[in-house]
């Protein structure tokens, strides 16, 4: 609900090419071991000894409560390319998986190596040329995070020769125990451009089972604000909309993985869906980089850059950004009043490779975002002015140990400050609120990768400590819109309580999981634990099963997953919400703590490739949730906190038809069916006056939840026309969410407005479904050596229909989506 207003495990090695080429992987015994006499590339020193350099480290990390589980699901490919007689070759490289929409053009160095990191798991086609050489080409599967050895022996050229480059091998991946929605570089690269504070979201809600609510708040599958954003290993799990946090720009994203069923048992706490961000780009000798302008409608402008420096054994890179516009936020009328926004970034980051079986990383990021709350009608007659401003410094380091070749751990850390503020002017109504929440965070990780014969096995650690500080601040200007004796001001912490404003939110997990490959069946079962302690004290196992069956005849995957799931609350305002001092509020209240969240999630899916080209995933699932979060308002502010019913029961199916590359022609085609509902009685939170005696005499019954959108299509398609010219085309139909508005429809036609109004069936209790279709060009003005300079135009809501995404009720504001409006995008890569 809207927060209101405002390769140790590669399988057998195909190849095609001449006799003379040579591909292989280290030979393993029955029990997993490497056979190869020549470990230098995985280890060149004692075992014993790195184990108990690590061991000892390991063991000092867990004193201090901060060893912590690696949570990435990728892997890393170190090619070596000789020539007949053993010597290295320097040659180009192209790493392609459909599956993971994922194509990389690399070079190997003189000495004919290259390393190849932060690969999805999945089947990669190898393609290496190398002039004087017979062309290469093989595949790969790289489904662990240990290492995977690949030797290419080039042949000489024949007179005349041919080889037939397929990537329809790595079109579905036959050994994926779960459906993932994977985002690659070029999707990324030729998104339509998004409105400032959003770009990521954006590339999140294009997938099936995904809906927007409000502020681009993601909602996956039901979920409200159970998303979480792992970045470089590092979850992320408080609210990430625009209003919220400041974004993290697209551009400075490799790649995304996301899941919502069969999720590993290594995620936990926000499990509404998990998306996996990749910001790490492959290491290049050299300087490498990329500058981004872009411009449009709402006098929207934006700017990024960025660059890679690598030499020897270093990679430095950094990144900055910085965007304006006059349509920030979604807004709650079509005079979009009050809703400037800026944001800006800045990240930079260091790499060193110790040795050939540690590396080490440092990174920081610094990002702000400041905007207008928009006004409705009432506000702007007023001159009200509320201002928000969102701030957010991270560092990360990580470090990376090869204990053996089937052995890596990974130790990771991140400390992180955050705050946010809201202001307002003496003309605001009903009420002037202030707001200054920050809190601290330290996270801390470490997990271990073991292959074993046809085993690959995880475990590792968690702790998270966030140290929250609240403070929040009021004065009524128009008490017709509140109950007798609600105070006025009111402050918390208020004289008293100095310190019911501060207070940890202490989190501590551990996990196991195995993923077994048994001929064409793949199976990954898991078990996590986690304990949360804020307002209650609880702990939770976790079981995890998913397996998938492959018949390679038929091109075709079966897959059904398992997940038990331990949700923690958004700790958005829980001390505000929860404090007695909200006694004082109002004569009737209800003050309940909200407890995590426990459920189950089921799913059945089916993958199958067509014609070589064009790829069907099919899933239908069902979650069932006790105490299901949701989130209210505050009196008439932009603040909100989290509330919880009994349960809910939510089930839907999903279906998607995506062509990877045809012809030039690439794109996607998806729909969604989803129903949910939620059922009282209140079970957690902060309900005031009217609400609250409602919500404490309802103690049975059920209503929708706010994301019950029945039907949601979805597509675009992307024709390159010559090539240096391309044309994309794409729609999005949503058949309304619920409303819940406790006025008339004239009453709504005052707050609102006519045409806002005219976009609601209130008989039916729903928004009038929703329509935008979009077109993109896109054209490389300069292509020449390593420099390539690009230009896109895009029109959004080209029918420039007034969609309005929801309407305000009980637990929903208002937001409407943009009208018609241009962007233009120019891109400078070197």
């Amino acid at each position: 609900m809207s927060e209101g207003p405002l390769c140790g495990f590669c399988g057998p090695i195909r190849q095609n090419g001449p006799p003379s080429v040579d591909a292989h992987l280290p030979p393993r015994d029955s029990q997993g071991k490497s056979s190869s006499g020549d470990q230098s590339s995985l280890g060149d020193g004692s075992a014993s000894r790195a184990t108990i350099r690590v061991c000892s480290l390991a063991l000092i990390l867990l004193a201090l409560s901060s060893t912590l589980l690696a949570q990435s699901n990728t892997g890393e490919l170190r090619l070596k390319v000789t020539d007949p007689d053993g010597l290295g070759v320097k040659g180009a490289v192209e790493l392609v998986g459909e599956a993971n929409e994922f194509r990389l053009k690399l070079a190997t160095a003189d000495s004919g190596t290259l390393i190849a990191k932060n690969l999805p798991f999945g089947v990669y086609r190898i393609a290496v040329e190398r002039e004087g050489f017979a062309p290469y080409s093989g595949s790969v599967e790289i489904h662990s995070a240990v290492p995977a050895e690949f030797h290419v022996k080039l042949a000489l050229a024949p007179v005349a020769s041919t080889v037939v480059v397929s990537d329809e091998e790595t079109l579905i991946d036959p050994y994926r125990p779960t459906g993932v929605n994977r985002i690659g570089a070029q999707t990324i690269e030729d998104r339509t451009t998004s409105l400032p504070g959003r770009s990521l979201q954006d590339l999140v809600n294009s997938q099936p089972g995904w809906l927007y609510e409000g502020n681009a708040v993601l909602h996956p599958r039901g979920s409200e604000y159970q998303t979480q954003f792992v970045v470089d290993g590092i979850p992320l799990i408080d609210n990430r909309s625009p209003s919220f946090g400041p974004e993290i720009e697209a551009d400075d994203v490799q790649s995304m993985s996301i899941y919502t069923a069969g999720i590993p048992a290594e995620y936990g706490r926000k499990m509404g869906g998990v998306v996996e961000v990749n910001t790490l780009e492959d290491s290049q000798a050299g300087l490498h980089g990329q500058v981004v302008l872009s411009g449009g409608s709402f006098d929207t402008a934006g700017a990024f850059s960025q660059v890679q420096y690598a030499w020897g054994k270093n990679t430095l890179g950094a990144s900055a950004s910085g965007s304006m516009s006059d349509r920030y936020l979604n807004p709650v009328v079509p005079e979009n009043f009050t809703n400037t926004g800026t944001t800006g970034d800045f990240a930079a980051r260091y790499e060193r490779d110790l040795t050939k079986n540690d590396r080490l990383s440092f990174s920081v990021r610094h990002e702000l975002s400041r905007f207008e709350v928009p006004n409705e009608l009432v506000q702007e007659a007023a001159g009200q002015r509320q201002d928000r401003d969102d701030f957010e410094t991270m560092g990360i380091v990580a470090y990376q140990h090869i204990l053996s070749p089937n052995v890596v751990a990974d130790l990771r850390g991140m400390v992180r400050d955050a705050s946010n503020d809201l202001s307002s002017n003496p003309e605001s109504t009903p009420i002037i609120a202030f707001q200054h929440n920050d809190f601290r965070e330290g996270y801390f990780k470490g997990s271990i990768s073991i292959h074993h014969g046809r085993h690959e096995i995880k475990m590792g650690v968690e702790s998270d400590a966030i140290f929250l500080h609240e403070n929040f601040s009021d004065i009524i200007t128009n008490f017709a819109h509140f109950d007798p004796g609600t105070p006025s001001p009111f402050s918390f912490p208020g004289a008293g309580f100095p310190n019911s404003g501060h207070r940890p939110d202490l989190e501590q997990s551990a996990f196991v999981q195995d993923t077994m490959r048994l001929g064409k069946w793949t199976i990954s079962a898991g078990l996590r634990w986690d304990h949360y302690q804020l307002l209650v004290n609880q702990s939770a196992a976790s079981p995890r099963l998913a397996v998938a069956r492959y018949w390679p005849s038929a091109g075709l995957v079966l897959h059904a997953s398992y997940d038990r799931v331990f949700q923690t609350p958004d700790f958005e305002n829980i001390l505000l919400s929860s404090s007695l001092q909200v006694i004082a509020l109002d004569p009737n209240v209800l003050r309940l703590p909200v407890q995590p969240s426990h459920g189950n999630y089921y799913e059945v899916g089916v993958t199958k490739g067509f014609f070589r080209t064009l790829r069907l995933d099919v899933n239908y699932f069902r979650r069932l949730v006790n105490n299901y979060a949701d989130d209210d308002q505050l009196l008439s502010t932009a603040i909100s906190f989290p509330v919880a019913f009994r349960k809910s029961i939510i089930y839907g199916s999903e279906a998607k038809i995506e062509i990877p590359h045809w012809h030039g022609l690439s794109g996607f085609a998806s729909y969604s069916y989803i129903v949910g509902n939620a059922w009282f009685p209140v079970r957690g939170g902060l309900f005031l006056g009217d609400d609250a005696l409602t919500a404490s005499m309802q103690l049975t019954g059920h209503f929708p939840d706010s994301q019950d959108q029945r039907n949601t299509f979805r597509t675009r398609f992307r024709y390159q026309l010559v090539p240096r010219v391309w044309v994309a085309a794409g729609a999005e139909y949503g058949s309304g969410l619920p409303v819940d508005f406790d006025g008339t429809e004239q009453q709504a036609i005052q707050q609102f407005g006519p045409e806002i109004a005219r976009r609601v069936n209130f008989n039916r209790g729903r928004v009038r479904p929703q329509l935008s279709v979009d077109a993109s060009v896109g054209a490389d003005l300069w292509k020449r050596d390593n420099l390539t300079m690009r230009l896109q135009a895009d029109i959004q809501n080209l029918n420039d229909r007034l969609n309005v995404i929801d309407f305000a009720g009980l637990f929903s504001g208002t937001a409407i989506a943009p009208p018609r409006s241009f962007a233009l995008r120019f891109q400078t890569i070197f």
